[in-house]
């Protein structure tokens, strides 16, 4: 089944409206200057990647993208949950009305 275009420019706004909104946020902007501090750090040492900063940086990075992947997971699975309700809920009626007049045409 193809996604319609409108479906698909819908999903890629809502992508970087969430997108936008998590590179604004607090936590995360705090954990991008941890993780900017411990890489600034870095260049006083000739073999970078075997210091302590290194390591603080590399540290930093990781809980930096795994907050801000969480958050476009969580975002992601609260807007699919949305959509399904949303199309469940439209096609309900149809579907309830649908069965009440076979069951009342099957009792007649």
């Amino acid at each position: 089944m193809d996604v319609p275009p409108w479906l698909q420019r819908a999903i890629q706004t809502r992508l970087d409206e969430v997108s936008t909104r998590i590179e604004h946020d607090p936590e995360l902007s705090r954990v991008r200057g941890e993780t900017d501090e411990a890489f600034e750090a870095l260049f006083g040492g000739e073999d970078v990647e075997q210091t302590p900063e290194y390591a603080e940086w590399e540290n930093c990075y990781i809980v930096s993208k795994g907050i801000e992947n969480e958050r476009l997971y969580m975002q992601g699975l609260r807007d699919g949950i949305q959509l399904t309700v949303s199309i469940l809920g439209q096609s309900m009626p149809e579907e309830t009305n649908t069965k009440a007049n076979q069951f009342t045409n099957a009792n007649s």
